[in-house]
Parts: structure tokens; sequence; C-alpha cells
């Protein structure tokens, strides 16, 4: 079995779903859907799209660091949007974090995502170089 490493945000929901933030495998780092949420739980932004996506990256970032990796290794983002004709509000947002390194992505249209006020929910992949 590999040696798998886990970070959690606190979030109680983690428990109650059963899931974790990210989880690394070797060089490969997942990361689960990540909302738009305050360190309290609320849900930031209500609205504005743009400041929801930033949020969304920023805990990403947290957790890609607590498993010992950085922005620049993400290949992958997967961006979920419950009104995509806002795509330019999210993509500002993503390609302020991502202009050196920009990584493969998917912007798709939701029904709805698990708060209403939430307008995205963003995962990632990275893959860690060799040492």
């Amino acid at each position: 079995m590999p040696d798998i490493q886990r970070t959690f945000s606190g979030a109680p929901w983690e428990a109650q779903v059963g899931y974790c933030r990210a989880l690394r495998v070797g060089q490969q780092i997942y990361v689960t859907g990540t909302a738009p949420v305050s360190d309290a739980g609320g849900v930031v932004a209500p609205g504005d799209a743009y400041a929801q996506a930033r949020r969304c990256l920023e805990i990403i970032e947290g957790a890609l660091h607590a498993l010992g990796a950085e922005m620049h290794w993400i290949v992958r983002t997967r961006m979920f949007v419950t009104d995509i004709s806002r795509w330019a509000e999210y993509g500002q947002a993503h390609q302020e974090f991502f202009a050196a390194h920009p990584p493969t992505t998917t912007m798709v249209e939701v029904k709805s995502l698990i708060d209403p006020a939430m307008l995205i929910e963003i995962e990632a992949d990275a893959v860690v170089p060799d040492a």
C-alpha cells in the first residue's frame, strides 16, 4: 500500500460526509471540490463570482502547502459554476493564480451547489516534481 498523506480544512462536514480536503499519494495530489467558505464556515462574498473563485483558490493553496506542494504544480482544475454567463469573473481569479503556469481546466455549469449562496466550487490535481 502506498503512503497516503491527507489534510483537512476542519469543516464539520468533512467528518459527516467522510472526506478530506486534499490527499497526496506519491507525486500525485488530489484536492476535493472546494467551495468559497470562510474559516467560520459561512459563504464568502455572496453574489461576487470573482471573490468566491479567489477564496476557493486560496483554500486550495493552503491545502497544497499542507502537503508540501505549490500552486504552480497544479496540472488540472475543474470549476463547477451555477451561472456560466459569469465565466469571465471566475476566469479572472483563475488567471491571476495561474498566469505563469496555466493548468488544463474545465468550467461546467451545474444546477446548484450545496448552499444557494455558493456560485462556484473548484477541484484541482497537482503533480509534485521529482526532487
